[in-house]
């Protein structure tokens, strides 16, 4: 079982933008945002457990695939609008991915630094 995640960005303000209205329909806030030894550290909860942390650097944490689950399909729809709103590129719309199970219903999208944001729901419709 993952605990927790953290991500490299260099812009952690456009970060905090994007994940606040991306992931909103998920159920995730932001729940922390602080600077440890000069470093500006985010932290997004869902249910009040924080586990999805980004850090201010340099160098970004890039092309990697995110996935979250979302509770029905409704919230994989308004997160992918909220992702496109907040600035992502499409990389599949909302929709049935068959090929990975037959209910497995997904919406894909780049985010500001270049990873594959997803919101799936397992669940029949």
């Amino acid at each position: 079982m993952i605990d927790h995640m953290t991500f490299r960005v260099t812009d952690i303000e456009r970060t905090k933008s994007f994940y606040a209205a991306a992931l909103a329909p998920l159920g995730y806030v932001p729940a922390y945002d602080a600077v440890h030894d000069g470093v500006r550290v985010l932290g997004f909860a869902c249910d009040s457990k924080i586990d999805t942390w980004f850090v201010g650097a340099p160098d970004a944490t890039t092309r990697c695939h995110l996935a979250w689950r979302a509770p029905n399909r409704a919230a994989v729809n308004a997160f992918y609008a909220a992702a496109m709103a907040a600035g992502a590129r499409d990389n599949g719309a909302p929709g049935l991915r068959a090929h990975y199970h037959p209910d497995y219903y997904g919406a894909f999208v780049i985010d500001p630094e270049g990873n594959n944001v997803e919101a799936v729901c397992h669940d029949p419709e």
